[in-house]
C-alpha cells in the first residue's frame, strides 16, 4: 500500500503536468502578486537560486511597515531545511527546543520542537495571514507537523500592527504558500530525495513533492489553478546516557558526599511520515478578484525505546573505598553497590508510542477594488485533530555492581565480563511494571473578517484601514486518567508477595528479547546487552497488560494474601480526563498609514488601535468531599456542605484595547531607522483553562468525654486548570537600525523591551461554593493563576553579504551572521520562596513547582523564564556562482531552563533538612531539580548543482560535526550532567526537475 501510494502520487503529478502544459493558453505578463492576505506589501516572487531568495527576503524586511524577518524558498519545495522548525532557528531572535515534550526532557527531537521568539514561547502562528493551529490544547501550530515542501516563505513579525490578528506577545510566524497568479503562466516542478541516517546504518527514507500551476484568460476573467503535493518520511535514532540525581550520602570513611544512585543508557528509534496537499484557485475580472485555498497536513509518528534506568533506594547505595570526589563532594569515579546485598535495582523498559495529527484549512477570499476603495472579505474554516497512544512494559534486574567514571565529556560505564554475562542472562530478570497513556484532541474554528482600505490622494496621508473579525472556536482534549498510569507488576518493595516474577520461572518466561545496542553512540562506546520485553507486549494493550498483572496475583495468592487486580486508566469516561472549551472573539481595528516624503529625512509609518472582546466557556466538573466531623461540635464552626460531584459550565469574558505605532525614518536610500511600540496579548492555552476542580474539607479536632472540639478547619482544593484566567499581556518597544548596502547585503540591529503582565503560574486562588444556608464558603485552590510579571529585553544583530568584487570563482562567496542577547526576569505577585522543602509532589506544593527543591531538602529559587537562552547566534558561509549553490550553516544557543518538576529529575525521598521540622533528618520530602538544556551548536550544509534550467541535483547534511546534546540538572553542588544525546549525521540526496 505504501509503495502504491508513492507511485500514485508520482503518476498523478506527471499526468497533470502534461494535461495543463497542453492546455496552457496565452499568458499574462502582469507582475507577480503575493497572497490576498494582508501580511506584507507585494514583493517580487523569487525565480531561482539561493542569492535571489535572500534578496527577496531582504526586500520584504526593508519595505515592510512592521519589524519583520523573512525566509523565502529558492523555489517551491526548496526551503533550506528539513522542517519548518529547523528553518525558523536560522532567524535572528528565534530559538527552538529539542525535546519531544516540555514535561518530558528525556526524549530528544531530532528535527526540533517548540519555537521561542526573543526568549518567549508566546508565539502565534498563521497560514497566509489567517489563524492556524494544531489540536494539542495550545493555540499555535506544531511547526514540525507542516510539510515544508508546501511553504514558499516564512515571515516572523516581532512587533504587531493594529490590522494583525491579536495573540502574539513573543512574535507572529506566518507561513506563506504560493498562489497561481504568483507565476506568469504555466509552472510545474517535481522533486524527490532520500535521507540516510548514520546511526541507523544504511536505512534510507524517501520524500517526494510536486507542484503544478497555470493561469488562463477566459470570458469570465482570468482564472488560475495550483496544486501542490508532498510526501515525506524520516527515520532517525537517538542514543543517550543518563546520570541519576546526586543524593547526600556517606563515603567509605563516613564523610558526607553526593552520589547518584546509578547511571544508565537508552536508545530510541523514531519514524515520522508527513503528507501534505495544497490547492488554490484564483479569479480576477475588472475590479473584482477572489481566491479559494485548501490546505491539508497529515503527520504520523511512531517511536519505540529500549531504556535501562536505576530505580533503587538511593540511601542503600554504597560507594567503593577507591572512589574519588570533586571539591564539592560530588562523585567522580567509583563502584556502586547496594547495601541490602540484592543488587542495585534497575528497570528495563520497552516503550512504544504513536501519534497521528491532521490539520485542514479551507479559506475563501473576495476583494473589490474601485478608485480609492478596497474591500476584502474572508471566510475560513480550520479543523485539527490528534490522537496518541503511549505504552511501556518493563522488566527489572538487580545489578550486582556498577562502576562509573564521570570525569570525561560523556559518562563511562565500565563493565567486566561477569557484569555483561549477568545482564545478558534472562534468568536474572523479573517482570517489573506497565504504564499506559492515551489522549485524543480535536479543535475547530470558523472565522470571518472584512477589511476596508481607503487610499488618500494626499502628501502625508497614505491610507486608512479598518475592519472587523469574528471567530467561533472549540477545543476538546481527552486524556487517560491517570494521565500516565504507572502500575507495578512485581517490585522488591511489595510486601504482599514473597518473591519477584522472575523469567526463570516457567510460568513467567518468554515474550522478551536480548537487545544488543549495536553502533551505540555512533560506535564510540560499548554498553552491555539487556533483556527487554517484546514490543508486541507494549502494543497489545490492554490484553497483554492484564496477562502480565496476573503474575502478581499468582504470587500474591501463593503468599496467602488477597490483592486487588490491575485496573486500566479510564479514557473518555472520567470527567477528570476531559477538557471541553469553546471561545468566541469579536475584534475591531482602525489603522492610519502616513508618510512625510519631502522631509530631509523622510518618515513614514502607521498607527492604530485594535479592540478585542473574548467570551469563553469551559465545560467542567466540580467534586466536593469532606472528612470533617459531623454532628455537634464546639470550637471552630464547620460549614455544612453536602458531598457532590456535578457538571458545571464556567463563563469568562474580558476585553483588551491594543494600540500600536510603527515609524520608519529614511536617513538615505540604504539606511533607515525604525521605532515601534505596541500592546499585545497571549490568551491562556486551553490546557490551562480546564474546569475540573476537586474540593475537600478537613478539620483538626480532639474529642474528650464525648465532646468534639474543632481546633482548625481546612478548606482547600486542586484545579486541573482555571477557567477564569486572563491573557498574559505586554507593552513592548523596539528600535532598529537597518543598512541595506547591496541587493543581498545588509547590516541590521534591534533593541527590544517587552514588559509582561499576568504571566500564568501554578499557585493558589480563591474558589467559592455555597453551604447549606446559601452562604458562600472560600476554598484555597491550587492551580494556574495570573501570578507574575516579567521582562524580556535584549538586542539583535544581523549581517549578510556576497563578496562580488572578489576575483573569479571567489565572487560567489557570501556570509550570513546574526546574534541575539535576551535578558529575562520574573517576579511573582505573591512570592512563595521557602529556604527548606516540605510536603509532597502535589499542585499545592508551590515552592517545589516554582522554585525547585534539591535532594538535600533546600530550595533554589531565582529561576529565569523557561526555554530562554541569554545568547544565540547563526553563522553561514554561502556560495552562489554559475550552476553551483552551497551553504555551510552553524546554529548555537546558550543553556536554557527546560522546566522544574519534570520527568526523570524528581522524587519523594528528599532529606528533610529543616531543623525546626518534626521530621528533621527523615527522607520524606518531595524534591524536583531545575532541568536545563546545555549550550548546543550544530553544523549543517547543503550543495546544489543545476545541470540546466530544469534539472538540479543536491546534497544536504545535518549535524556534520556529530554534536552531542547535553542536559544539566541544577543541584546545590553545581550544574551536574543529567543526559547526553547522540543522533549522528543525516545526509539527503535530492533531485528536482522544473517543467
Amino acid at each position: 500500500m505504501k509503495q502504491f501510494k508513492k507511485t500514485a502520487i508520482a503518476m498523478g503529478l506527471a499526468q497533470m503536468t502534461m494535461m495543463l502544459s497542453g492546455a496552457a493558453m496565452a499568458q499574462t505578463t502582469d507582475a507577480p502578486k503575493t497572497n490576498d492576505a494582508p501580511v506584507a506589501e507585494p514583493v517580487a516572487v523569487i525565480v531561482t537560486g539561493q542569492r535571489a531568495a535572500l534578496q527577496s527576503a531582504q526586500k520584504i524586511k526593508q519595505n515592510s511597515d512592521e519589524i519583520v524577518d523573512s525566509i523565502v524558498a529558492e523555489d517551491m519545495g526548496k526551503l533550506p531545511d528539513r522542517s519548518v522548525t529547523e528553518v525558523l532557528q536560522r532567524v535572528v531572535g528565534v530559538t527552538i527546543d529539542r525535546t519531544m515534550a516540555k514535561g518530558d526532557p528525556e526524549h530528544f527531537s531530532v528535527e526540533g520542537s517548540g519555537v521561542s521568539i526573543r526568549g518567549l514561547s508566546y508565539v502565534r502562528s498563521e497560514l497566509n495571514g489567517r489563524d492556524s493551529f494544531s489540536a494539542n490544547g495550545g493555540r499555535s501550530l506544531n511547526f514540525e507537523d507542516v510539510p515544508p515542501e508546501l511553504v514558499s516563505g516564512v515571515d516572523i513579525y516581532k512587533n504587531p500592527s493594529a490590522e494583525q490578528i491579536e495573540g502574539a506577545v513573543g512574535g507572529l510566524v506566518n507561513l506563506r504558500t504560493a498562489m497561481p497568479f504568483d507565476y506568469k503562466g504555466f509552472k510545474a516542478s517535481i522533486s524527490a530525495d532520500r535521507t540516510w541516517s548514520e546511526l541507523k546504518k544504511g536505512k534510507t527514507s524517501p520524500s517526494y513533492s510536486g507542484l503544478i500551476s497555470n493561469r488562463w484568460k477566459t470570458p469570465i476573467g482570468e482564472v488560475g489553478a495550483l496544486l501542490d503535493l508532498a510526501y515525506s518520511e524520516s527515520a532517525t535514532r537517538t542514543d543517550a546516557f543518563q546520570v541519576e540525581p546526586y543524593y547526600p550520602l556517606k563515603d567509605a570513611n563516613g564523610n558526607s558526599v553526593f552520589v547518584p544512585k546509578g547511571a544508565q543508557w537508552r536508545t530510541l528509534e523514531f519514524n515520522r511520515k508527513r503528507e501534505g496537499a495544497y490547492g488554490a484557485l484564483q479569479w480576477k475580472k475588472d475590479d473584482w478578484s477572489s481566491g479559494l485555498t485548501y490546505f491539508k497536513s497529515k503527520y504520523q509518528m511512531k517511536w519505540d525505546e529500549q531504556a535501562i534506568f536505576a530505580q533503587s533506594s538511593p540511601y542503600n547505595i554504597r560507594v567503593s573505598p577507591d572512589a574519588t570526589f570533586n571539591s564539592k563532594g560530588a562523585l567522580l569515579t567509583g563502584t556502586l553497590t547496594d547495601s541490602t546485598g540484592a543488587g542495585i535495582n534497575f528497570g528495563d523498559d520497552t516503550r512504544a508510542a504513536n501519534r497521528k495529527s491532521d490539520t485542514t484549512d479551507v479559506s475563501w477570499n473576495l476583494r473589490w477594488r474601485h478608485d480609492s476603495w478596497t474591500v476584502t472579505t474572508d471566510l475560513q474554516h480550520i479543523k485539527a485533530t490528534t490522537g496518541s497512544f503511549d505504552s511501556t512494559v518493563a522488566t527489572g534486574i538487580q545489578m550486582p555492581k556498577e562502576k562509573l567514571d564521570l570525569t570525561g565529556s560523556v559518562p563511562k560505564l565500565i563493565f567486566d565480563d561477569s557484569d555483561r554475562a549477568y545482564l545478558a542472562n534472562p534468568a536474572n530478570y523479573y517482570w517489573a511494571f506497565t504504564m499506559e497513556h492515551l489522549d485524543r484532541s480535536k479543535a475547530d474554528e470558523n472565522a470571518w473578517k472584512t477589511d476596508v482600505k481607503y487610499d488618500f490622494d494626499h502628501p502625508v496621508l497614505r491610507d486608512v484601514r479598518f475592519g472587523v473579525r469574528l471567530t467561533d472556536r472549540s477545543a476538546t482534549t481527552i486524556n487517560s486518567n491517570p494521565s500516565y498510569n504507572w502500575a507495578a507488576i512485581t517490585q522488591p518493595w511489595q510486601g504482599e508477595i514473597s518473591h519477584l516474577a522472575y523469567l526463570s520461572d516457567p510460568r513467567f518466561s518468554g515474550n522478551t528479547n536480548l537487545h544488543t545496542f549495536n553502533n551505540f553512540f555512533n560506535g564510540g562506546v560499548s554498553v552491555p546487552s539487556v533483556v527487554f520485553p517484546n514490543v508486541s507486549l507494549a502494543q497489545g494493550y490492554p490484553g497483554t497488560y492484564a496477562q502480565l498483572h496476573t503474575y502478581h496475583d499468582i504470587l500474591c495468592a501463593e503468599a496467602g494474601n488477597t490483592c486487588s487486580p490491575w485496573t486500566p486508566a479510564t479514557f473518555g469516561t472520567d470527567p477528570a480526563g476531559t477538557n471541553d472549551q469553546s471561545e468566541k472573539t469579536k475584534a475591531l481595528y482602525g489603522q492610519l498609514r502616513f508618510g512625510w516624503d519631502d522631509l530631509k529625512y523622510p518618515v513614514d509609518g502607521n498607527m492604530g488601535v485594535r479592540y478585542v472582546k473574548t467570551d469563553s466557556t469551559a465545560h467542567g466538573y466540580t467534586v466536593f468531599s469532606s472528612t470533617a466531623p459531623t454532628g455537634p461540635t464546639q470550637g471552630v464552626q464547620i460549614p455544612v456542605i453536602s458531598p457532590f460531584a456535578k457538571a458545571q459550565d464556567f463563563d469568562n469574558s474580558y476585553h483588551n484595547v491594543l494600540p500600536s505605532l510603527n515609524l520608519r525614518l529614511k536617513a538615505s536610500d540604504t539606511l533607515q531607522f525604525r521605532f515601534a511600540a505596541a500592546s499585545a496579548l497571549s490568551r491562556p492555552d486551553f490546557t490551562q483553562l480546564q474546569a475540573y476542580t476537586q474540593l475537600s474539607q478537613s478539620a483538626d479536632s480532639t474529642t474528650v468525654n464525648g465532646v468534639t472540639t474543632v481546633n482548625t478547619l481546612t478548606q482547600s482544593g486542586v484545579g486541573s486548570g482555571n477557567p477564569n484566567l486572563r491573557p498574559t499581556t505586554s507593552k513592548q518597544f523596539d528600535v532598529t537600525m537597518e543598512w541595506y548596502f547591496a541587493p543581498t547585503g545588509s547590516f541590521t540591529a534591534a533593541v527590544f523591551n517587552k514588559r509582561l503582565k499576568d504571566i500564568i503560574i501554578n499557585q493558589v486562588y480563591n474558589y467559592q461554593i455555597p453551604d447549606s444556608t446559601g452562604k458562600l464558603q472560600n476554598f484555597t485552590v491550587t492551580g494556574p493563576v495570573n501570578g507574575a510579571k516579567g521582562t524580556a529585553k535584549g538586542i539583535e544583530l544581523a549581517y549578510q553579504q556576497y563578496f562580488d568584487k572578489l576575483p573569479g570563482a571567489l565572487s560567489g562567496l557570501g556570509v550570513q551572521a546574526n546574534f541575539t542577547f535576551v535578558d529575562s526576569k520574573r517576579d511573582l505577585y505573591n512570592p512563595v520562596y521557602s529556604k527548606y522543602c516540605t510536603g509532597g509532589d502535589s499542585a499545592a506544593n508551590v515552592n517545589l513547582n516554582l522554585n525547585g527543591c534539591d535532594t538535600n531538602g533546600t530550595t533554589f529559587g531565582n529561576l529565569p523564564l523557561e526555554n530562554l537562552s541569554r545568547q544565540s547566534y547563526n553563522l553561514a558561509l554561502l556560495y552562489d556562482k554559475g550552476p553551483w549553490s552551497a551553504r555551510l550553516a552553524y546554529n548555537w544557543r546558550s543553556k536554557s531552563l527546560q522546566g522544574v518538576n519534570v520527568n526523570g529529575t524528581k522524587g519523594g525521598d528528599g532529606t528533610d533538612s529543616n531543623p525546626a521540622s518534626p521530621t528533621y533528618g527523615q527522607t520524606n520530602v518531595a524534591w524536583a531539580l531545575p532541568t536545563w538544556a546545555d549550550s548546543y551548536g550544530q553544523l549543517d550544509a547543503s550543495a546544489f548543482y543545476k545541470f540546466s534550467d530544469k534539472v538540479s541535483l543536491g546534497v544536504e547534511a545535518q549535524n556534520l560535526t556529530d554534536s552531542t546534546y547535553k542536559q544539566l540538572m541544577q543541584q546545590n553542588i553545581g550544574m551536574m550532567g543529567r543526559a547526553w544525546f547522540k543522533t549522528g549525521r543525516r545526509v539527503v540526496a535530492k533531485l528536482s526537475y522544473d517543467f
